[in-house]
């Protein structure tokens, strides 16, 4: 299980109320700093984590954490999916993304919903694949996290997990707490003025679970067939599953 890490940790507010807060504040610079932040390299983790969706031929998929969509809409353009539900507890990502599935006139493909991703708003058994990209460590819970995701996929569905990880080897090791601790923290406050919020992403990022320790609890909960592939020397991983 991982530890609680929180974006204000003087705040009165669950873990869960902290994070759609932060993610309001810092969606309109969100993407744009992402892409900084990453060197560009996290278009090129979704584009696998796409791929990987695409060979199960999926209908209908929901992508958990959506934020402004880019997965989303990635999955719209590259796969054989009819209908895609994007799943976000902050209404500001979403709004970014709705415009953005506007503007690439996706409206009829893709649905941003507001929603919880511990208590999902969807019947039992009702997508062919699931997706998460840099959300399982917001999780206020993340075994219940899970366990709701294991119930709305169909049996024999595909369920992938994008997340950042914590490189083993030098000199990745010490460059990725260098770029977590002192880099992250910085930019954050000096584009989007939300430094606290980007010191908790790279903090929650060095606690959570990753590797076979995520593998582990992924079985736990019920999903077999886990696997995991480290990305760019371990500064990211793509975990995949089914029911």
């Amino acid at each position: 299980m991982s530890e609680k890490i929180t974006p204000y940790k003087n705040s009165d507010l669950e873990k869960k109320e902290q994070v759609a807060q932060m993610f309001n504040n810092i969606s309109g610079n969100y993407d744009g700093l992402n892409r900084m932040i990453s060197f560009g390299i996290d278009v090129k983790w979704r584009k696998k984590v796409v791929n990987l969706v695409a060979k199960s031929n999926p209908k209908k998929v929901l992508d958990i954490a959506t934020g402004t969509g880019d997965l989303a809409i990635n999955i719209a353009k590259n796969t054989t999916a009819k209908k895609i539900i994007g799943l976000d507890i902050s209404e500001g990502m979403l709004n970014v993304g709705k415009t953005k599935i506007e503007k690439e006139n996706l409206s009829n493909k893709i649905d941003m919903v507001l929603g919880d991703s511990e208590n999902i708003p969807f019947e039992d058994n009702s997508f062919d694949a699931i997706t998460v990209a840099f959300g399982v460590r917001n999780f206020e819970t993340l075994e219940k996290g899970l366990t709701e995701i294991l119930r709305v996929l169909k049996p024999n569905g595909t369920f992938v997990i994008l997340e950042t990880s914590v490189p083993s080897k030098f000199p990745f090791k010490q460059f990725y707490r260098f770029h977590c601790s002192i880099i992250l923290p910085i930019m954050g406050k000096l584009f989007s003025k939300e430094g606290s919020a980007y010191s908790y992403l790279s903090e929650s990022a060095a606690k959570f679970p990753h590797g076979e320790n995520l593998n582990n609890i992924l079985r736990k909960i019920g999903f077999i067939k886990v696997a995991n592939k480290p990305q760019t020397f371990g500064v990211a991983t793509i975990y995949t599953a089914t029911k």
